[in-house]
This record gives structure tokens, C-alpha cells and sequence, in this order.
């Protein structure tokens, strides 16, 4: 939609602020990029697929394959390994996975590693129907196996862990879900 230049009070002087639509004709030509985050996501949209997966493609081969990169990170989702979730944004995110590996690949000439971040539950104002609502928490809780979910700022560590300073990680997922994928009950 527009440039948004936020000032030294937010970032540094050199942090400019893009919003744009990434399935549009008209990204702006950045240049000097070293590290790339995708973080688009819509959940059960009718256009999972389109923005989930083919928006980050599209934004990851414009900005991230070149030289001068130095870390590729895609916020995928626990649901694109367990399939859990919305069909299509299941399928989007795992979509992610697979397409992060092939980006590795491709940019590992280059001395530059790329993975995916893959959380679980998040507290976020997305979520605020679940957490308001202390018997529907609850039974989310009790998936995990640590009967939590992670705090925005915990997934902002990991990203941070895995752009700046991790230099031998590459083409891996980072599944952060306080233990749910590993659950199990077992019933005799």
C-alpha cells in the first residue's frame, strides 16, 4: 500500500518500513538485503496457498537468492509438519518446509544458511478467543507437554537466534511447540 519511514524512535535511521501486497506486479527494489524474513501468514483465508506459500516464493526469489545474503528465515508452522489445522493452511506451511530446503540449497554458494521456524501455539491477539476462554485454553494446554504456549518475544529469540547468529544451521525446521507434536497418550 505504501512506504512507511518509521524514525530513530522505533529503528535506526536506516530502517524503512514496506507494506505491500506481496502478490502485487509492484515490489519496490530494495537492495543490500543480508537477512530475509517471511513471515506472511493467513489462516482458513480462501487464499492460504496464494499468500502462505506463493507470496513467500515470490518475495524469497526477488530478494533472498544473490550474493551479499546472509540468512534466510521462513515462519512456517508446526501444523505443516503434524498437518494439523486448516487443510490449506496446513498445506501452505508445509509447502514452506519443503521450499525452505530447496532455498538452502540454492543459497549455500553464497556462505548463507536458510531454515524454517515452525511454532506452535502463540499468545497473540489472533489467539484471543482461545485465551478468554478458560475451558477451550485449557484443553489446548493440555496438548502440550509443558502446558504452555510461547510469547511473541520467545519466537522473536529464536528468529534472532537463527538469522544472526547462527552460521552452521542450515536447511533445518525449528519446531517450537512446547512439546505438542511429541504427545501422546498411550492407553492400554
Amino acid at each position: 500500500v505504501g512506504i512507511d519511514r518509521m524514525g530513530p524512535s522505533v529503528m535506526d535511521d536506516n530502517y524503512i518500513h514496506f507494506t505491500k501486497d506481496i502478490l502485487s506486479d509492484d515490489l519496490p527494489d530494495i537492495e543490500g538485503i543480508e537477512i530475509l524474513i517471511n513471515n506472511a501468514g493467513v489462516q482458513d483465508s480462501g487464499r492460504d496457498i496464494d499468500i502462505n506459500l506463493k507470496g513467500t516464493i515470490r518475495i524469497t526469489e526477488k530478494y533472498g537468492i544473490r550474493q551479499g545474503i546472509r540468512s534466510i528465515l521462513f515462519i512456517a508452522s508446526a501444523s505443516g509438519s503434524t498437518g494439523s489445522e486448516f487443510p490449506e493452511y496446513a498445506a501452505s506451511k508445509g509447502g514452506v518446509i519443503a521450499y525452505m530446503k530447496n532455498t538452502a540449497l540454492r543459497i549455500a554458494v553464497y556462505g548463507a544458511t536458510c531454515n524454517s521456524l515452525s511454532p506452535g501455539g502463540v499468545i497473540t491477539r489472533l489467539n484471543q478467543h482461545i485465551l478468554e476462554d478458560e475451558c477451550l485454553l485449557n484443553a489446548v494446554l493440555d496438548e502440550t507437554m509443558l502446558h504452555k504456549w510461547a510469547s511473541t518475544e520467545e519466537i522473536a529469540e529464536w528468529a534472532y537466534f537463527l538469522t544472526v547468529v547462527n552460521r552452521s544451521m542450515t536447511a533445518q525446521d525449528v519446531l517450537v511447540d512446547n512439546g505438542e507434536a511429541a504427545k501422546f497418550n498411550f492407553i492400554w
